[in-house]
């Protein structure tokens, strides 16, 4: 086995092993490999600095998109059991709470347009009207089509917007701390969801439900607002190329394994987020310790990320993503199956929800690692819109999957556990191929010049390049057994 270096899994450092875009027909532009200079000054980029206003902007918005959209949660058990909204059923809920999401990715190639066309802050702001707009429609609504529209449809738009536009922010900003940054910016998700899963349950209890949306509105306004006035991007310095469809991406293998795992880990992540608290009161607790439950599963998320992003860039950022996965769905069979039934099983089951939603603080990352950073805005819009469909249904899994009784999610359990694993599978399959890359760059001089001559023809060239390419893939299995910082 060749020896690895560390270092050399830096994306920043190692362009060409990015997803190898340049072999793979990809088109690049002129200072990819320069990442931390500033192309437009001509300055050297040190990271740190307003990078961690941006940190401070993105996490705000986050907790106040992301973190709001967990509150569902408490705003489905509610629903369920309420009876205040007509013409309704439980799946129909489930499309609320799950439009909310895949909207948001189905409309992450126009976003990214939009971003290009018109820049980062008048596309985040449009999210911060539409998302105001959702909240106060959803205060008026009386039947299952007007949340539909409000708080499934019009927030998905919003969000979308919002989370489209700050997602690829962060990265730009940091190198040697990329993953820390992105993991803190991610983290305010889960601090949003944990005040909000509290704040939504008293809100309704003492204001009622109209009143709760009218409040989250004015907050979510007021502070993604303010955000976006002190928002900045790097997209000129980086060269990023914001291509709403890059169908060369879909050529490249290693980019198919990053959107399974994608696919499968959020799969599990929407059944987990929106039933815990509707799980809670099924198993016989009361509707405040549900939120609580809730309000402790995005706490973890709130403390873990940043945890998570340190360990990424410390030990491997799809060694962690992978890692992390693995985690989930452990927890999901054995801690929500076997000690969800009581209260401080369950609490303890919450404490690992920064495990659960291991996609938001890694995606960015990995992907850079994937594609690079040039790429990255390209290979997201794809991204979001691959993770469309289980966005939508899984909410409908989960509550189709969902029977009366104690014992009643049983099924949600194990498929939220089956689809996990699946989602490590991917993500484990990728990191074979990155430390294959990682080899290919430590082979020597002369072997590449083979390696080229024999492609171009050389007498016995086609027949011994295949013979490698084919070697090269039987190491993806082998590769999984190798222990390496990627």
């Amino acid at each position: 086995m060749t020896a690895i270096n560390p270092k050399s899994a830096s994306a920043s450092q190692l362009p060409s092993v990015n997803g190898d875009a340049q072999d793979s027909g990809i088109p690049q532009e002129k200072g990819h490999e320069d990442v931390e200079s500033d192309s437009s000054a001509g300055v050297e980029f040190i990271e740190g600095g307003y990078g961690w206003v941006v940190v401070l902007s993105v996490a705000l918005v986050n907790a106040h998109t992301w973190g709001l959209n967990s509150s569902y949660a408490v705003f489905l058990a509610y629903y369920l059991r309420s009876g205040t909204i007509e013409g309704s059923s439980p799946l129909a809920f489930a499309f609320v709470g799950g439009l909310s999401i895949s909207i948001s990715l189905l409309i992450s190639p126009l976003v990214t347009w939009c971003i290009g066309r018109f820049g980062t802050a008048f596309s985040l702001r449009v999210g911060v009207v539409l998302e105001a707009i959702s909240f106060i429609g959803a205060s008026f609504s009386t039947h299952i089509w007007h949340l539909l529209l409000s708080q499934g449809v019009c927030f998905g738009l919003g969000l979308g917007f919002a989370f489209t536009s700050t997602v690829g922010i962060v990265p730009q900003w940091f190198t040697k701390r990329r993953s820390f940054a992105n993991a803190v910016a991610t983290s305010g998700s889960g601090f949003g969801g944990l005040t909000y899963a509290l704040a939504t349950n008293a809100m309704i209890t003492n204001l009622g439900l109209a009143w709760a949306f009218r409040i989250l509105a004015i907050l979510a306004f007021v502070v993604n607002g303010g955000c976006s006035l002190i928002l900045r991007d790097r997209n000129k310095a980086v060269g990023a190329r914001h291509v709403p469809f890059h169908k060369d991406l879909l050529k490249l293998p290693e980019y198919w394994l990053f959107l399974g795992w994608g696919f499968f880990s959020l799969m599990s992540y929407v059944i987990v987020v929106f039933s815990i608290t509707d799980y809670a009161q099924q198993v016989g607790f009361t509707a405040s310790q549900g939120s609580l439950a809730a309000a402790i599963f995005n706490l973890s998320q709130g403390i873990g990320r940043p945890l998570i992003g340190l360990a990424s860039d410390r030990v491997g950022r799809i060694n962690v993503a992978g890692l992390g996965t693995l985690t989930a769905g452990f927890a999901a069979f054995i801690l929500w199956i076997c000690a969800g039934k009581y209260y401080p099983g369950l609490i303890v089951y919450a404490l690992f929800g920064g495990f659960a939603g291991i996609i938001w603080p890694c995606v960015a990352p990995v992907g850079a690692e994937v594609v690079g950073l040039q790429l990255l805005p390209a290979a997201l819009s794809i991204y979001w819109l691959v993770l469309v469909l289980p966005a939508t249904f899984a909410e409908v899994i989960g509550l189709t999957l969902r029977t009366s009784g104690v014992n009643g999610y049983i099924n949600v359990q194990i498929f939220t556990g089956i689809m996990y694993i699946t989602s490590f599978l991917f993500i484990w399959l990728l990191r074979s191929w990155k430390i294959q890359q990682l080899e290919v760059l430590a082979e020597s001089t002369q072997d590449s010049i083979m390696r080229v001559s024999a492609s171009q023809g050389m007498r016995g060239g086609p027949t011994l390049f295949k013979a490698e390419r084919s070697a090269r893939r039987l190491t993806y299995f082998t590769n999984m057994f190798v222990i390496a910082r990627v």
